[in-house]
């Protein structure tokens, strides 16, 4: 099942798709949609899908995925995801889309809340939760992390917004049957949801996409694909990503991404034994640099995979 949810901004749903407010009937901001959801700014005040949806949701038996977004990351062709299973809510989405976020957790009422990693576009809200009396599950390192300052590049900032410092006091949260588990790679303090009654796997940033060319620079391409192996021991039975949603065949999909990454670890090693430059190996093992290393000035590039195989491809050695 999937529509729009109304939160505390415009939302208009797609031809046939069913508006869902999380309560009462849908609303719509007035200077732009007739209580109808009919736009008015257009001839014929049919549906507009530009206005300034926040939240679709989709359900998938006991999972409903929310994939959260607003006019800035749309620019990007960006969204993110939060889950809510069983009355835990999985992430917090970016703090852009904190009010709607906020009006959720009132009329859902989570029992609590799992943070997987420190990035502003997952734990961007967790001030907010914390603030609001929500019990909060996260790893220490991750809660060191958004207790100090954390200042993000520009093009962050422009699709997501900054995340504010965490100041109030963390009820902490624990279920038994969703755990939260370290999974690093992706960053240092990266953990993954695992649902011990279906064998469900809520990735974090764990997927993304099989052939992931770019990344942070404290990314670990190594570690990244022992977590990878070591959650397919378990034989997930779905794997929901968070920027992907539910990923077909997610256990197949996992395991080619793994085996890809190894391919290209172990070609970039080869190519910096025979002398070749950190261009010229990036050039042949990945590519061109995309439109994402120079709008972010470097900060998520190629290079950043080539520069962490051999970083930490020294340090093992």
């Amino acid at each position: 099942m999937r529509g729009w949810i109304r939160i505390a901004r415009t939302a208009v749903p797609e031809k046939n798709a069913s508006a869902r407010p999380l309560s009462g009937r849908a609303r719509y901001d007035s200077k732009y949609a007739a209580g109808d959801g009919r736009c008015k700014h257009r001839a014929g005040g049919g549906h507009c899908r530009y206005l300034a949806w926040v939240i679709e949701r989709t359900d998938h038996d006991d999972v409903t995925a929310l994939r959260l977004s607003w006019w800035r990351s749309r620019i990007a062709n960006f969204s993110v995801y939060a889950y809510m299973v069983r009355g835990v809510l999985v992430d917090t989405g970016f703090t852009g889309v904190g009010s709607e976020i906020g009006q959720l957790v009132r009329e859902r009422r989570p029992r609590g809340v799992l943070v997987t990693h420190q990035h502003e576009d997952h734990a961007g809200n967790i001030e907010l939760l914390a603030r609001m009396g929500v019990p909060i599950g996260v790893s220490a390192e991750t809660e060191r992390i958004v207790r100090g300052p954390y200042p993000i590049g520009p093009y962050r900032q422009l699709i997501w917004s900054g995340m504010p410092m965490m100041r109030s006091r963390i009820e902490p949260f624990a279920d038994e049957t969703l755990s939260l588990e370290h999974a690093p790679g992706h960053s240092p303090d990266h953990h993954v949801v695992w649902d011990h009654n279906t064998n469900t796997l809520f990735a974090g940033d764990l997927f993304l996409g099989v052939k992931v060319r770019v990344a942070h620079s404290d990314e670990d391409p190594r570690l990244h694909v022992a977590s990878i192996r070591g959650l397919l021991a378990r034989k997930p039975s779905r794997v929901f990503c968070m920027h992907r949603g539910l990923v077909p065949n997610g256990a197949g999909a996992l395991a080619a991404k793994a085996d890809w990454m190894d391919e290209v670890i172990g070609r970039i090693e080869q190519l910096h034994a025979q002398g070749r430059s950190l261009d010229e190996i990036r050039a042949e093992v990945l590519g061109a640099r995309t439109r994402t290393h120079y709008i972010s000035r470097g900060e998520y590039s190629p290079e950043n995979i080539v520069r962490s195989v051999l970083r930490e491809g020294m340090a093992v050695d």
